[in-house]
């Protein structure tokens, strides 16, 4: 008889493993390939002798060789991934040799994001990516049928928000509800109108002529006029690719966001997990009245809101990601007192603040604006430097931070005023984690 161990007791009952989809081992078997690319790169001059000695019978040997040597690697390393969810955690066991079991608290999950490569959508499968809190890398299963990704990932959502297991699969996908939806014409006009857009096509086109004129290398103007187009088209043309239709949508796990015209994406901004929400405004776009909306989001990579739209749309998105936050108008921003020109010239007059009951707002730049928006809980610590020539035109900055490592800060304030701002941000912050509502799901 076998006695049970310590983990299987605490874990209790045995829950049933689960595999991937059976197309994941064609993705695995690239991995020997891999490493001989990785090999032949690290080290090309021996990789290139090594060639010139192979005779054409002997690389079809090798690769002969090599095919069921990957085909059985991939089908290995699929045999042997298994995931279960339990009542209170998901389990990831992987690895052929040496065995990695993770274990992802329920309650610690934030957000559970589905996404699809191209020739993911064309097989029909999705990976399942998992934001876990205090998780610097997101853990991951792929592939799954495009079906069992999002049942699972309603399930673990329904399970996080505290579902008992028994009805957590029947609760199935919340519904959502359309907020925005960002045309392709409207996108492609903004990538036309950013500016590092326009600074990398005209870097393409000044740098060359000027290295011909130095050099007369034509190798020299290729080797550097060919990545600074290159790095032209992938400023746009990708941006382009990866937001194209920009969706976003509510439901009760949180705020859904699609986008993709190759590989597909959907992702989830977890509620109340949001640190800071920045609304910014390129020169360009200020004709139009559009501006693009950026996230900080505690221990996720998510970080766009919304790619692009007008200010009165983007400002009904954020209402919906910070509930009773209204975003200041900018006339109601305060600018710091004229001798910040001493410490900055011109570019002072960029800076402003505006503190409400519910956040703590701060404006920077003239050309491409940025009002930062901090929730008062969110705040975890309050600032206040001072430089030599700002003491000695009685100036000082206040420094906010949040939960997502960043900082935002009110420039150049008057000496007085930042005193007692940084005593009065202090107060609203302890105040504002005080009757914070809980981060939940689906509450």
């Amino acid at each position: 008889m076998t006695t049970p161990g310590l983990d299987d007791v605490r874990q209790g009952p045995a829950v049933a493993e689960r595999r991937l989809h059976p197309v994941t081992p064609f993705r695995r078997a690239w991995a020997p390939v891999a490493v001989i690319a990785g090999w032949a790169v690290h080290d090309p001059n021996q990789a290139q002798e090594q060639l010139t000695r192979l005779t054409t019978t002997m690389l079809l040997a090798g690769l002969a060789a090599l095919v069921p040597v990957a085909a059985l690697y991939g089908f290995l390393s699929w045999w042997f991934t298994h995931f279960s969810v339990t009542d209170r955690e998901l389990r990831i066991r992987t690895g052929l040799l040496f065995r990695r079991t993770a274990h992802i608290r329920l309650e610690r999950i934030q957000a559970v994001d589905v996404t699809q490569p191209l020739l993911a959508r064309v097989a029909g499968v999705a990976k399942l990516r998992i934001d876990v809190v205090g998780a610097d890398k997101k853990d991951e299963l792929a592939f799954l049928g495009e079906g069992e990704a999002r049942a699972l990932r309603a399930e673990l959502l329904a399970r996080a928000a505290g579902f008992a297991p028994e009805t957590a699969r029947e609760v199935g996908e919340a519904p959502a509800r359309e907020l925005m939806r960002l045309p392709a014409r409207e996108l492609a006009i903004s990538l036309v109108l950013t500016g590092a857009t326009w600074g990398s096509l005209v870097a393409a086109l000044v740098v060359p002529p000027v290295l011909w004129l130095a050099t007369h290398s034509v190798v020299t103007v290729l080797a550097t006029g060919l990545p600074l187009l290159g790095a032209a088209g992938a400023s746009s043309v990708g941006r382009f690719v990866a937001e194209y239709d920009w969706t976003v949508g509510e439901s009760p796990d949180g705020l859904r966001i699609d986008h993709g015209l190759l590989d597909r994406t959907h992702e989830t901004v977890p509620p109340g997990r949001v640190q800071t929400v920045r609304i910014v405004e390129p020169l360009l776009w200020r004709r139009r009245g559009w501006v693009r909306v950026e996230l900080d989001v505690a221990g996720s990579s998510n970080s766009v809101l919304v790619p692009v739209a007008p200010r009165a749309v983007a400002e009904s998105v954020v209402a919906r990601v910070l509930p009773g936050v209204t975003v200041p108008p900018l006339r109601s921003l305060a600018r710091p007192p004229r001798r910040a020109g001493r410490c900055v010239p011109l570019w002072w007059r960029g800076y402003g603040i505006a503190v409400t009951d519910t956040v703590f707002a701060a404006r920077q730049g003239l050309l491409r604006r940025r009002l930062s928006l901090v929730p008062h809980a969110k705040v975890q610590s309050v600032r206040l430097t001072q430089g030599p020539w700002e003491r000695l035109w009685r100036l000082a900055d206040v420094h906010v931070d949040t939960g997502a490592d960043k900082t935002v800060t009110a420039r150049l304030r008057d000496a007085q005023q930042a005193a007692a701002l940084l005593q009065s941000q202090a107060e609203r912050s302890r105040t504002g984690r005080r009757d914070a509502r809980p981060d939940r799901w689906m509450t």
